[in-house]
């Protein structure tokens, strides 16, 4: 109770704090992606992190609508309608859920480093790109603010680390936003925030051996790739905490909270390394940092609508620019020359084809391949050498 609740009360509910400020711009971009309403992504983060805060098996771990999963809707929302997609989520729950029960999280372990490195880099790569295109169209003042966004976010540390940086640079923002009448886009600007409570239903699709040969084999692809990104976020939240965490229990909490999410008209979601390593570098290694997260983004959607749409999309861009910078792996830029060959080869391979096809889990299955082929090709010698 103490090290998940009680450890670090301060700590924990400012970074799940401001961890919610870098969901924000993910959940309404990923409803664009999958061709939903804005408040479907919204609906679903906040679902997916009430669920995950209690039955997740890593405390720490941030879980909301995920840009990776979005792509594997987009067809289904299109050619069926969104009742299939809240069919194929909480189809999507089971396999889930499934997978946790028959512990099929052990077989993480045979994933190489070098391919997690490259995953790691692949993501921050494509957070970065994605970001790119807030600028298409807009004037000097969204460079500048954030630009002042990055400042503060930087430079806030060396006076106090009492108010996360990234917090009080959104804070600060927004006040120079509204108290100068700055002309910038805002939240507001992207997608109206509406705030009603959704309401539990059942997705209106017929229950018939059609429905399910059409939702099922996105089912299939969201559960793989849900499975695939949780467990490697997992793996590296587990890394910078010094911590070994059940992953067979976090799939049963993924799979529970997909399961509900459905039910409420939510999309598939999974583990964020982007917002979950904001969390655990602000502090929040327990579950009240989620439980916030989730209390946060309630509050912000449906209470103080008005406030958060008043919130410039230059300071959220920045805080994402903020997290790529975090996350990447610099170390394996300036130590690549020391490294094996082999092992350079299989983490560039990895980002390669995350970049070329948009697809973290695809990038993932390449760089395992290969992997594999070089322990061929090399016959058998280790293609991860001690510098790894």
């Amino acid at each position: 109770m103490k090290q998940n609740w009680l450890g670090n009360t301060k700590a924990e509910v400012l970074a799940g704090i401001t961890a919610t400020l870098a969901l924000i711009p993910d959940s309404l971009a990923f409803s664009f992606i999958a061709g939903v309403s804005p408040m479907v992504g919204l609906y679903s983060s906040i679902c997916i992190l009430l669920i995950i805060t209690f039955f997740g098996g890593r405390p720490g771990m941030i879980s909301a609508a995920a840009g990776s999963m979005a792509v594997l809707m987009t067809h289904l929302v299109a050619d069926h309608g969104i009742q299939y997609l809240f069919a194929a989520t909480v189809l999507t729950g089971v396999l889930q859920y499934l997978m946790g029960v028959f512990k099929l999280g052990r077989w993480m372990k045979y994933i190489p480093p070098a391919v997690i490195k490259g995953f790691i880099n692949a993501l921050a790569i494509l957070i970065l790109l994605s970001q790119l295109s807030s600028f298409q169209g807009e004037s000097w003042v969204m460079y500048v603010l954030v630009a002042g966004t990055l400042l503060v976010i930087y430079l806030l540390p060396r006076l106090t680390t009492s108010i996360p940086s990234p917090l009080a640079a959104v804070v600060l923002m927004t006040v120079v936003v509204v108290a100068l009448s700055l002309n910038t886009k805002t939240v507001g600007d992207i997608a109206a925030i509406t705030p009603t409570l959704p309401s539990f239903l059942l997705p209106d699709v017929p229950l018939s051996w059609g429905t399910l040969a059409i939702i099922l084999p996105y089912a299939l692809s969201l559960a793989i790739v849900g499975f695939t990104e949780t467990l490697l976020t997992q793996d590296i939240i587990d890394e910078m905490t010094n911590e070994r965490t059940d992953k067979n229990k976090e799939m049963k909490g993924q799979g529970l909270a997909n399961l509900v999410t459905g039910f409420f008209g939510g999309m598939a979601g999974c583990a964020l390394i982007a917002e979950s390593a904001i969390n655990v570098k602000l502090g929040g290694r327990g579950r009240l940092s989620t439980l916030t997260a989730a209390c946060t983004l309630f509050i912000l959607v449906f209470s103080l609508a008005p406030i958060m749409s008043m919130i410039p999309t230059a300071a959220l861009v920045g805080v994402m620019i903020m997290v790529c910078l975090e996350i990447f792996d610099w170390s394996s830029l300036v130590r690549i020359h020391r490294l094996p060959v082999a092992s350079s080869i299989v983490m560039i391979s990895t980002v390669a084809v995350v970049l070329w096809t948009h697809n973290l889990a695809i990038g993932v299955v390449a760089g395992i391949v290969t992997h594999g082929l070089l322990l061929i090709i090399l016959k058998n010698k280790p293609v991860i050498g001690t510098a790894e």
